[in-house]
Order: C-alpha cells, then sequence, then structure tokens
C-alpha cells in the first residue's frame, strides 16, 4: 500500500510540473512574451534617436576638429581655418561660477529641510518653489540675471552667465541632494547622536559623506543642463571674438576687469555660427556641439568614477 501511494505522488508530481510549463497557447504566457518584446522594441526605439545625433555630430563634426580648433580664436565671415579656444576658456568659466554658487546653496538647503526642518511648513514651501523652478524656461533666468547683475555691473560678464546657470542647477541639486539625504539609514544617525554627537557633527560625518554618491549624481545631472545652455547666456555674458586675457592665448582671467566683460561660450559659438551661411562657420559649429558634447560626457564619466569609488569605501 505504500509503494502504491507513493507511485500516485510521483505521478502527480510530474503532472504538476508539466502545467508549470510555459506555453505560447497560455494566455498569460502569451501577453508576457508580447509585453517583453513591445518593451524591448520601445527601449531600441527610444536610443535610435539619441545614437542618431550622435552619429550626426560626430560624421560631421570631426572633419573641422583639429589641434588649432582648440587653440585659436573663432573664424571670421570669409577667413579660413580658426577655432573656438577662447569658448572652450569661457565655458568652463562660466559653469565653474555656476557651480560655486549654486552647489553650496543646493546642499545647505536640501540639510535644511530634509535634516533640521523636515516637518515645517518652511519645507513644504521650499520643495514647492525647487520643483517650480526645475520648471523654469532657462530664457528666464537670462532674463533675471539681466535685470540682477548686468543693468547693475552695467556689462556683460562671465559672472552674469553663471548666475543664470546657478539659477538652473539650484532645484535639480537641492532635489536631488533632499532625496539622498533622505535614504541615509536613520539608525546611523540615532547610533551616531547615542555616541554624543552634535547635530552639525552627524550632518558633517554622517550624513553628507554617505549621501554624497547621489549628491554628485545631482550635481552631475545639473552640470550637464548648464553646459548646453544657450537663451541665458545670450542675455548675460554674450559673446567675443578674443581671449578673456589678451596677454597670452588661453589664459585664464587674471583680473576681476578680466571677467567683467563680453565672453564667449560654446553654447552661443554653435547658435552664431549654425545660422551662418558661409561654409567655414558652419563646420566650426559642428566641430564646437561635438567638443561641448564631449565635455558634458566626460564630466558625468568623472562624477560616475568618482561616486562608485566612494560607494566601494
Amino acid at each position: 500500500m505504500a509503494a502504491i501511494r507513493g507511485n500516485m505522488a510521483i505521478e502527480k508530481f510530474e503532472i504538476d510540473l508539466g502545467s508549470l510549463e510555459k506555453s505560447l497557447r497560455q494566455p498569460r504566457s502569451l501577453f508576457s512574451y508580447m509585453m517583453s518584446f513591445l518593451t524591448g522594441a520601445a527601449t531600441i526605439l527610444a536610443m535610435v534617436p539619441l545614437f542618431s545625433v550622435l552619429y550626426l555630430l560626430v560624421d560631421r563634426g570631426i572633419a573641422a576638429l583639429n589641434w588649432a580648433a582648440f587653440t585659436q580664436l573663432p573664424p571670421g565671415a570669409m577667413e579660413s581655418g580658426g577655432g573656438f579656444g577662447n569658448a572652450i576658456v569661457g565655458t568652463l568659466i562660466i559653469v565653474a561660477i555656476a557651480t560655486l554658487i549654486s552647489v553650496p546653496l543646493g546642499i545647505l538647503g536640501a540639510v535644511y529641510i530634509a535634516v533640521f526642518a523636515a516637518e515645517s511648513k518652511i519645507t513644504a514651501g521650499v520643495q514647492f518653489a525647487a520643483k517650480v523652478l526645475t520648471g523654469l524656461p532657462s530664457i528666464l533666468a537670462g532674463v533675471f540675471a539681466f535685470a540682477t547683475v548686468v543693468t547693475v555691473t552695467g556689462g556683460f560678464s562671465a559672472p552674469a552667465g553663471g548666475v543664470a546657470l546657478a539659477l538652473l542647477m539650484l532645484p535639480t541639486i537641492m532635489l536631488t541632494a533632499e532625496e539622498a539625504i533622505k535614504r541615509v539609514p536613520t539608525k546611523m544617525r540615532d547610533a551616531a547622536i547615542g555616541m554624543g554627537a552634535t547635530p552639525t557633527q552627524v550632518v558633517t560625518k554622517i550624513i553628507l559623506p554617505t549621501a554624497f554618491p547621489g549628491i554628485l549624481t545631482g550635481i552631475m545631472l545639473a552640470l550637464a543642463r548648464a553646459a548646453g545652455e544657450t537663451a541665458p547666456l545670450l542675455f548675460t555674458s554674450l559673446f567675443s571674438q578674443f581671449w578673456m586675457n589678451r596677454h597670452f592665448p588661453m589664459s585664464l582671467p587674471h583680473t576681476v576687469s578680466d571677467l567683467m566683460k563680453p565672453t564667449a561660450s560654446l553654447a552661443v559659438l554653435i547658435y552664431n555660427f549654425s545660422g551662418s551661411p558661409f561654409e567655414n562657420q558652419i563646420a566650426m559649429a559642428w566641430s564646437a556641439a561635438l567638443t561641448l558634447v564631449a565635455i558634458v560626457l566626460i564630466l558625468n564619466f568623472i562624477g560616475h568614477t568618482i561616486s562608485n569609488r566612494y560607494e566601494s569605501h
């Protein structure tokens, strides 16, 4: 009797295993296969525009890309050769100024609303304002910087462009930093407080180091957006055909007066040259666009590498 029961159990088990096999005849399995196929196809379709743009930039931008393009000034209408070295320097300086303004303010604001005033009404208002600013048209940031910096200082300048870009970077940095801080385990904070750490020590020794990878990701996203903005710079830094410091090519500004004058940038150079009727300037615009994309990719790669190393330690 025991052997008969054992054989019946084995047969039942085999039947159950057979019923678990997937078949396209079953509606649920067919639906699963169809959704997997549609998801993969949508992913590939979404990547087509990205790789198409990159291919177009490389195909048309690589032709005029040489060492002279990085070391010489923009060419005139009927000139041959030339480059956009001053635009590269100007872009890096303007973005650096924007970073120096937005990163400290964004991180400090995130610490306040996530740690010190997490349940207050001020926090809700700040979060709402930051989310609204994330959708702020970039041209309005340029108009604001024009009214507050350009009109006050009396001229277009790199700091004015930095203020405009900082206004665009600030909400992204603050919101991403806030989310990164909230993901820090509460047990780590409680353990530090239990050991006698002050609130400032908890923030500087526990929260910020732990949330650093997430904060860095937000900074890289903000930098990528700021580096490609054109409209704010048209109202603030304008453009220049010369080096910021004319005494030595590609040198950084030595004095405040070097900063307080119209400054070239890659985004504005692309905007100016892309509509030019002259082939040499159009080719220069394609090369500048490729260079700008490369700068953004390099910055993101550096940030991703630092974040991964920090997480590993």
